[in-house]
């Protein structure tokens, strides 16, 4: 049974969505996602965004350990009843809303989000069947509602490839857990000065 590791919460155990439509991320893999996460120190306060949660474990362990809002995205009618079920839970022993669910296919929810919805950890852990043009496309309309330091983790099979980044969007680190590799990525950010314009380790202004 999967449960949350550690926070306000630590110890409670989660929902589980029943039969093999989902793929839950292992308590190992995210005992060890979560350490760096911390060692990145980028969970307090921060707003996260879960998407295909499943059961929502990724994004109610963020709200466990200090996430300031969690967005829990999932279409499948069966796993986000138990996205609303985990979410509820974590709220009740918090005491107050962090997590919300929506029950909303990734691509729509991103469409419709409003350009000024803006998140600093998002986790995608997309179902196998996914291929990677349709993950790509998920990317590109994630870009735009990352803060400047977000950090991204997608989470894939180990057999899989790296995940076509999208302009905007650049990886820095990966790892492998058996089964299962993560993704890290972070917004690029360009050269303040384009390099035409530097002679000599001197700025050079406009003709």
């Amino acid at each position: 049974m999967s449960r949350i590791i550690a926070g306000a919460a630590g110890g409670t155990p989660l929902a589980n969505v029943p039969g093999s439509l989902t793929r839950p991320t292992t308590d190992r893999v995210k005992e060890a996602l979560f350490s760096r996460l911390d060692a990145f120190g980028i969970i307090a306060g921060a707003k996260v965004l879960d998407l295909y949660a499943g059961s929502g474990a990724l994004g109610v362990e963020s709200g466990s350990r200090g996430a300031g809002a969690v967005d829990l995205v999932e279409f499948d009618a069966k796993a986000s009843s138990v996205c609303q079920r985990n979410a509820d839970l974590v709220n009740g022993l918090l005491g107050r809303k962090v997590v919300t669910v929506h029950r909303s296919r990734v691509e729509s929810f991103l469409e419709r989000a409003d350009q000024s919805a803006m998140w600093d950890l998002v986790f995608l852990d997309p179902p196998y069947p996914l291929d990677e043009p349709a993950l790509s496309a998920v990317l590109a309309k994630l870009v735009d509602h990352l803060t400047p330091s977000a950090l991204v983790v997608v989470e894939r099979s180990s057999r899989s490839p790296e995940p076509g980044w999208s302009a905007g969007m650049e990886r820095f680190a990966e790892k492998k857990y058996g089964e299962t590799r993560l993704w890290f990525a972070e917004p690029s950010v360009p050269d303040a000065i384009p390099p035409d314009l530097v002679i000599d380790g001197q700025e050079q202004g406009p003709p």
